[in-house]
């Protein structure tokens, strides 16, 4: 899988892209991500992507032209037209089931806005759908494109040692992930529950549903709602 970043700001997304889970998975060849200038497409001498807002108001807003400019070059560079994402707070939110899906893209490109955000008539014309991490406002795009391609990458065959890294972290299947514990076995007085000590693999796991179930009914109920479990597996949480 290959991800490309248009942003004002590539140092601050390199800073992200090269370490960690990210920066390793690019070592190994699992997936690529590329970080594109938009100043270096802008049609001036000053460079400038930004401009005064029609009508009253304050702030400024990115021009269409040097951002189409740009993605109309990484789309000749790849032979074809990778699916385009926003980060908008008037997107969609942000969800596993969402970074599982755009993780089955060849080519994913991801929009960083700043200012005001970006020309009605890009988006319209360029970009195929807009994506919120949250209902609250930053400065810019980049943090929330970070936080996209995190997400997403860990779906990626190949950039974890194993499937199940993801498949039984916290909502990858609705419910939040199981409490997990390390050595040593008592800390401060507080020991580790005894089942995890017995070597009982299947005790185990049931355990590990038991309180992810029961973790998501206490701390996060509006997903719990949304699970639809029965009335009797409900109730069996709570005996």
């Amino acid at each position: 899988m290959r991800i490309d970043i248009l942003t004002l700001f590539p140092e601050m997304c390199n800073a992200v892209i090269n370490e960690s889970i990210i920066g390793r998975a690019q070592k190994k060849c699992a997936i690529e991500v590329f970080c594109h200038q938009i100043r270096d497409y802008a049609n001036d001498k000053h460079n400038r992507v930004d401009d005064t807002v029609y009508g009253p108001g304050m702030g400024m807003l990115m021009m269409a032209e040097p951002i189409a400019v740009c993605f109309e070059a990484l789309c000749e560079e790849l032979s074809d037209r990778p699916r385009l994402v926003y980060m908008s707070p008037q997107g969609k939110a942000l969800t596993q089931q969402k970074a599982e899906e755009l993780s089955k893209f060849k080519n994913l490109t991801v929009l960083c806005g700043h200012y005001e955000g970006v020309d009605e008539r890009f988006i319209e014309e360029f970009v195929d759908e807009e994506i919120s991490i949250g209902d609250y406002v930053l400065t810019g795009g980049e943090l929330p494109a970070l936080v996209l391609v995190d997400a997403v990458i860990r779906m990626v065959p190949g950039v974890l040692s194993d499937d199940i890294c993801f498949k039984e972290e916290s909502h990858y299947n609705g419910f939040l992930e199981y409490p997990q514990y390390t050595k040593p076995a008592v800390w401060r007085g507080k020991e580790v529950p005894e089942v995890l000590l017995s070597g009982h693999h299947e005790n185990i796991e049931k355990w590990r549903r038991e309180q992810s179930r029961l973790r998501t009914k206490l701390k996060r109920p509006d997903l719990f709602e949304k699970l639809n479990l029965p009335e009797n597996q409900e109730k069996e949480l709570f005996h």
